[in-house]
C-alpha cells in the first residue's frame, strides 16, 4: 500500500477500486478511479505491477472485483488504513507526530514532482481534471503526456519504465 501511493499519488479511494482489470502489466500502466468520477491511466514501475498482480493471484481476487484484500480473500476497506497509520504510528512515533497518512504521501510525491518536471506533470500526475478552475486559461495550454508522467515515475523510483 505504501509503494502503490507513494508511487502513484492515488487517493486511498482510487486504491480501494482498484480491480485486476485495471492491471496493464505490459505498459505497467493501472487504471485509477477516483473522486469527482475521475479516471485515468498511471504509470507504476516494474516492481509495483509484479506485486499488484502477484496479489490479485494470491489473494483470489476476480477480474471484476477489488483487487485489495486480506491475506484470507476478504476486500480490505477504509478502516484499513486507518489501521494501518495507527500501528504504523505506535512503532514509528515520528509518523504519529508528522500525522503521515496516506494524503500526506499523495501530497509528498506530488510536491517532488512539480518541484523535478514541472507544473503540468505533477498535474497529469495527480489526475486533476481539466476544469479551468483552478490555475486559469493556462492549465488549457499546459498538459502532460503520459511519457512524461511516466519518465517523472522513472526518476523517483530508479526503474526504467516501457512508456519511456
Amino acid at each position: 500500500l505504501l509503494r502503490l501511493h507513494t508511487e502513484t499519488a492515488c487517493r486511498r479511494g482510487g486504491a480501494l477500486a482498484l480491480r485486476p482489470q485495471d492491471l496493464d502489466p505490459d505498459q505497467c500502466l493501472i487504471f485509477l478511479r477516483e473522486k469527482g468520477e475521475t479516471v485515468r491511466w498511471q504509470p507504476v514501475s516494474p516492481t509495483l505491477m509484479a506485486h499488484l498482480v502477484s496479489h490479485a493471484a494470491e489473494r483470489g481476487a476476480l477480474r471484476a472485483v477489488q483487487l485489495l484484500r486480506y491475506a484470507d480473500g476478504r476486500p480490505i476497506t477504509t478502516r484499513r488504513y486507518d489501521h494501518l497509520w495507527t500501528r504504523l504510528g505506535k512503532h514509528l512515533p515520528w509518523v504519529a507526530t508528522q500525522q503521515i497518512s496516506t494524503h500526506w504521501l499523495r501530497h509528498t510525491t506530488l510536491t517532488w514532482v512539480e518541484r523535478n518536471f514541472g507544473y503540468a506533470v505533477a498535474r497529469a500526475y495527480a489526475g486533476h481534471a481539466d476544469s479551468g478552475s483552478d490555475a486559469g486559461t493556462t492549465t488549457t495550454y499546459v498538459r502532460a503526456s503520459i511519457q512524461e508522467v511516466a519518465a517523472a515515475l522513472a526518476a523517483l523510483t530508479g526503474e526504467p519504465h516501457p512508456l519511456t
